[in-house]
């Protein structure tokens, strides 16, 4: 039902992308220390979202390859940049404590959206809270 809503899907995909960049700004901490290591991160969520297909395909019969998950969850990684240590590691802890803030910025907002949403929803069929 919330799929074909797309105030709701927008909200929850935006959710799952700040999920897996929570994942690779983790990745990035752990590996701080790891020689050569390049640090990540994910194209940016608007982006990621306009670049997907609006409707994914339909699987009504066992012989249809379905398509997959869209949207911002597949979340293509990309080079985070970044200054180079002596040993090759571009992983500044300062650098992903900003992007844990942005990241954790764009999960209150999906989940403010969702919430809102719930409660218009709510109101629609004639219940209240």
């Amino acid at each position: 039902m919330f799929g074909q809503i797309d105030s709701m899907r927008m909200a929850r995909e935006l959710g799952a992308h700040a999920a897996l960049r929570q994942r690779v700004i983790a990745a990035n901490v752990a590996n701080a220390d790891t020689p050569g290591y390049r640090a990540q991160d994910l194209r940016g969520f608007a982006q990621t979202y306009r670049d997907s297909p609006a409707i994914g395909l339909r699987t009504t019969r066992p012989d249809h390859v379905s398509a997959g998950d869209w949207g911002s969850a597949q979340g293509a990684r990309i080079d985070a940049g970044g200054e180079p240590a002596p040993n090759g590691n571009t992983v500044s802890i300062e650098d992903e404590l900003v992007r844990a803030a942005e990241a954790r910025r764009e999960f209150d907002l999906s989940l403010s959206v969702f919430q809102s949403g719930m409660i218009m929803l709510r109101t629609a069929i004639g219940r209240r809270g």
